[in-house]
């Protein structure tokens, strides 16, 4: 209710100056209340995402952005209530790595991914690490591929959850690397994050921030970043692009999508209002401890991304057999 409040009174502050930026509602958008439904529990990293960009949207467009958390089926269930909504540009679909894998792990999905969600921006990105347990004897990520040589599907590495975006980057570790390793699939990144604290597993790939307990607690260490660029969180830590493996780049993240039919116009003008709130500091500040870094970018550059890592992912799930349930 805090975080609704604080919309309402934004919007009321910032109004005065909203017509200076052509977002006053004579432009007849927003019309009311703008909906984001998100496909993960609130309290998540996707959700706190999604509610503290929310709220400078809000003032930006002069409207509440009210957090609608859909979860279950892989996505599915917040996906079809979206799609149910009129396509007034009044709700948007926050989603992720589903909305690239689903196709290629579900039967009988009754639309086309690439054809009826429409990208608006990828909001962030969650870098995610390889990290070992404290005992375990590799102290940089190559010693860990050499320990993997020899001996093969010995070293443990858990991920949350199957199928998702750190399952993913193992898979694709394990193909360029030339290493088989075994996969235990969490149901949460601080599920994952517990064990390898407790020595329950040899490694893990995991977000930056679910990390931080047992590598505070000096029970992990922490050997590359997936990401293509170094993790802010970790800017002494080497990516796994720059260790050997060019181009690798398979973060967790987050972005916004409208229907199919929501007017060209209305998703250029919610990217912006998102762009504005995502260099907005207090929002940055807000963000840091959860490591997500935001991003932004434009429609076309958001959907170029997708095409890509769309071709890359479906191409591993199928080598590597990977399948749900």
């Amino acid at each position: 209710m805090r975080i609704l409040r604080r919309s309402v009174i934004g919007a009321a502050l910032a109004a005065p100056m909203l017509a200076r930026h052509g977002w006053a509602q004579s432009n007849d958008w927003p019309k009311g209340p703008v909906r984001w439904v998100v496909a993960f529990a609130a309290g998540g990293a996707a959700d706190t995402v999604a509610r503290n960009v929310g709220v400078r949207v809000a003032e930006i467009i002069g409207q509440q952005v009210n957090i609608d958390n859909r979860t279950g089926g892989n996505a599915v269930v917040a996906q079809t209530a979206v799609l149910q909504a009129p396509k007034d540009g009044q709700t948007f679909l926050i989603d992720a790595a589903n909305q690239l894998t689903n196709e290629f792990l579900i039967k009988d999905i009754p639309f086309n991914y690439e054809k009826t969600w429409l990208p608006v921006t990828k909001m962030s990105i969650f870098p995610q690490v390889v990290a070992v347990k404290e005992e375990f004897p590799a102290k940089t990520i190559q010693e860990y591929i050499a320990a993997a040589k020899a001996k093969p599907d010995t070293i443990s590495y858990g991920t949350p959850p199957a199928a998702g975006m750190g399952h993913l980057a193992g898979e694709e570790l394990q193909r360029r690397a030339g290493i088989k390793l075994i996969h235990t699939p969490y149901r949460g990144g601080a599920d994952a994050a517990r064990d390898i604290g407790a020595g329950a597993i040899d490694s893990v790939i995991i977000t930056t921030s679910s990390i931080r307990p047992p590598l505070a607690a000096k029970k992990a260490r922490v050997l590359a970043v997936t990401s293509a660029k170094r993790a802010v969180t970790f800017p002494d830590v080497p990516t796994l692009a720059e260790s050997g493996f060019p181009g690798f780049d398979l973060s967790d993240w987050n972005g916004l999508f409208a229907a199919e039919g929501t007017p060209p116009a209305i998703i250029q003008r919610m990217q912006q209002a998102v762009a504005e709130a995502c260099k907005d500091a207090k929002v940055q500040e807000r963000l840091a401890p959860s490591g997500a870094e935001l991003v932004a970018d434009s429609p076309a550059d958001f959907g170029a991304w997708l095409k890509a890592q769309r071709a890359q992912l479906g191409k591993l799930i199928a080598d590597a057999g990977i399948k749900l349930g």
